[in-house]
């Protein structure tokens, strides 16, 4: 059986303070042995590279951006992202992830099982590096996301799980 294929995506400006999270934490897990089929990659604010990305194939894709939920800076969500906004232009250098999977939709593509490791921001400041808060956040999330990996690898290995279509 070969393995599942993860892509982690990593979202974010990094010459906006908190907005650069995702961007640091690839940065932090890509610098770790990963499990094969395993990616972590900086998209920064390529939005039309992540759509081309999303379609790639993989089974699972899991976004690392800041996330305002109105919770105290530094607090980590895991949240399961939709695409539920009408189809709208996506600029080249900007990346707002719901329009992202808007865009893969429209084009009628196959989105793969989506997860967002988020942080709240404290701020998005130009020329400000990650608040306090939310640098002490980093390798929390570093932590999610191999637990996550970890959980999502497991359940493609597990008959009837979520990667097991029965072949091979």
């Amino acid at each position: 059986m070969t393995p599942a294929r993860i892509l982690v995506a990593g979202i974010g400006n990094i010459f906006l303070g908190d907005d650069a999270f995702g961007v640091e934490v690839v940065r932090r897990l890509a610098a770790r042995p990963l499990p094969p089929g395993v990616e972590a990659r900086d998209f920064g604010i390529r939005g039309l590279d992540l759509a081309w990305s999303l379609q790639d194939g993989y089974d699972a894709v899991i976004l690392v951006d800041a996330v305002s939920r109105g919770e105290p800076p530094g607090t980590l969500h895991i949240l399961e992202p939709e695409a539920g906004l009408p189809a709208a232009c996506l600029e080249p250098h900007q990346l707002d992830p719901a329009r992202v999977l808007q865009l893969v939709r429209a084009q009628g593509g196959r989105l793969p099982l989506l997860r967002l490791v988020g942080c709240e921001p404290g701020t998005f400041e130009p020329g400000q590096e990650l608040s306090d808060p939310v640098r002490a956040a980093v390798d929390g999330a570093v932590g999610v996301l191999v637990a996550l990996i970890g959980q999502l690898r497991e359940s493609w290995q597990q008959p009837g799980g979520a990667g097991d279509d029965g072949i091979g």
